[in-house]
């Protein structure tokens, strides 16, 4: 073996070593902080015609640029927030409708509306309410952001009907330290019941929502819609406990109805 070679493997362990040192000691790729990341998974199911999920769409952008949620954002710490919108129906059909934005004045939120209402319909089938949370889910724990707080908000007009196991589904999405809140729409006669014949509401009360200060809110008819998304929504990103006469709240991890905390 030549000197030339015994040099060279001395050398290549210390520069190994070198490198791998080097890299250990590169700073990671920081996550932007933000008051609040917030998956809005609305239901995109058969049951919404093309007419009622364009004003369930125009309901949302309303929402978001409303001077009352804008001034809630400005009241938080950082004063913004990261947003996404999903469309739900099937186990198969999951959509991110509009990525992850981040919303701090008007401009930003009335920008994130357009797309939101711009953008074509994707989602087709009956509800899995459990597929569209684990989705939720992994949309925030892939995303670029760390918030101080984590939510999704679940809305729909029927009950789950097919997918992974809800209960399994909550959970997990709970322990990641994830509040699960809902906004429930009610047609008139009581709309759809849950799995055991129980009222819709009861259902998204008992295995839907859950986490630190979950609730749910429920809209009696389309016309109403709007309305409780703007109520829903300045709770969420003030993280403001909801009076009793607004809204149910969860216990932290079971999801059952309880006092507001």
């Amino acid at each position: 073996m030549t000197v030339r070679w015994k040099k060279m493997m001395i050398r290549f362990p210390v520069l190994t070593l070198l490198l791998g040192s080097a890299v250990a000691a590169a700073p990671s790729l920081a996550q932007e902080p933000v008051d609040l990341e917030l998956v809005f998974a609305a239901d995109g199911s058969g049951s919404i015609d093309d007419q009622e999920l364009a004003l369930q769409r125009a309901g949302y952008a309303a929402a978001l640029a409303h001077p009352k949620v804008l001034a809630a954002i400005r009241g938080g710490y950082l004063q913004k927030i990261a947003v996404a919108y999903v469309e739900w129906a099937a186990p198969e059909s999951q959509h991110t409708i509009v990525d992850w934005t981040v919303i701090e004045n008007e401009t930003s939120a009335r920008e994130f509306g357009r797309r939101l209402t711009a953008a074509p319909r994707q989602a087709w089938g009956s509800n899995s309410i459990s597929n569209a949370i684990h989705y939720s889910a992994n949309l925030i724990e892939t995303n670029g952001f760390e918030g101080t707080r984590k939510v999704i908000d679940v809305s729909g007009d029927g009950p789950q009907r097919n997918g992974r196991p809800l209960e399994l589904v909550r959970q997990a999405t709970l322990l990641k330290g994830i509040t699960i809140n809902a906004l429930v729409v009610v047609s008139e006669g009581g709309g759809y019941p849950g799995p055991k014949g129980e009222p819709l509401t009861e259902h998204y009360a008992n295995d839907v929502i859950g986490g630190p200060r979950a609730f749910m809110m429920t809209a009696r008819s389309r016309e109403e819609f709007a309305e409780a998304i703007l109520r829903k929504l300045i709770l969420e990103v003030a993280g403001t406990p909801p009076h009793e006469d607004t809204a149910e709240a969860a216990d932290p991890m079971s999801g059952h109805a309880a006092t507001p905390f």
